[in-house]
């Protein structure tokens, strides 16, 4: 992509990955810091982008020591999109994000994902069990059928949205409201840089993701887990937390009330000051 468009987010980095499911692919990516790599993972919908996700809390991470590698999951942002509907599973995300690791010569790698993201970072866990230290998950799918998720009230509502053929801000305002607890959270800013982000994905990225349950796979994911969970979540039941606690040998949940689907952003002094000393003292 040349240098001089412009775009609602910053433009990063860029790593061509080779091909991945028939195409070659290209990851964006935000950087910051130096030390051990933490990867943040971001979740799915209309917009999403590793920026416009953590942009509150990774410059944080840095300045305490670590190195923050924030990219767009394939089929967002900036990185390569596709129209193939079928490529949109979880093994398509987990390849482009092990196409960035290998790219950059990353080891001991802490993968930290909110919904898609999270269940981007348990996939990996799994199947690339030799580059991963930690885990920090938030509300992370793959830890229920797709039936369940289907009948959350925010994931009905954002499909009804997304089939009604609605765009641009107001159609984005609706679906994101009930990803906060605190709806003053959704500020102009989030719905300005999402919104353009959004015109630029495709049908394929608004389907309904392929995300296989994992639950009964945790136990085979040995590396320390950190996780966060909203009590009112309207994307992903709060049940899932036992499950993570259940099934991963080495795994404690927070739970946070008054909370959503977005505790990175809700509650982003907590999780920042819980995430950096899960990092440095475990």
């Amino acid at each position: 992509m040349s240098s001089s468009q412009k775009f609602s987010i910053p433009e990063g980095k860029y790593v061509d990955i080779g091909e991945v499911a028939g195409h070659p692919q290209r990851v964006h990516y935000h950087e910051m810091g130096s030390g051990e790599a933490v990867i943040f993972l971001h979740g799915a919908g209309g917009g999403a982008s590793g920026y416009s996700n953590f942009k509150g809390n990774y410059p944080q991470f840095s300045r305490a020591g670590f190195r923050s590698i924030v990219p767009d999951l394939l089929g967002y942002g900036l990185s390569s999109k596709t129209e193939e509907p079928k490529q949109y599973d979880l093994d398509f995300f987990i390849a482009g994000i092990k196409g960035l690791v290998d790219q950059l010569g990353l080891k001991g790698i802490t993968l930290l994902g909110n919904s898609l993201g999270g269940a981007v970072a348990l996939g990996y866990a799994l199947k690339h069990p030799e580059d991963v230290k930690r885990l920090i998950l938030m509300a992370p799918g793959g830890v229920e059928d797709l039936d369940t998720y289907l009948a959350m009230p925010g994931i009905a509502n954002m499909f009804s949205i997304y089939k009604s053929g609605k765009t641009g801000a107001e159609a984005m305002r609706s679906v994101m409201e009930m990803q906060l607890f605190d709806k003053t959270l959704l500020t102009d800013e989030i719905i300005n840089e999402r919104s353009p982000i959004a015109d630029t994905q495709t049908a394929a990225a608004r389907s309904v993701l392929k995300v296989p349950n994992m639950t009964a796979d945790l136990n085979k994911i040995n590396v320390p887990v950190l996780g966060f969970w909203g009590v009112n979540d309207a994307f992903n039941p709060v049940g899932g937390a036992t499950k993570l606690v259940d099934g991963l040998p080495n795994c404690r949940v927070s739970l946070v009330n008054q909370c959503g689907h977005w505790v990175q952003v809700e509650h982003q002094d907590m999780f920042n000051r819980a995430c950096v000393d899960f990092l440095q003292h475990g």
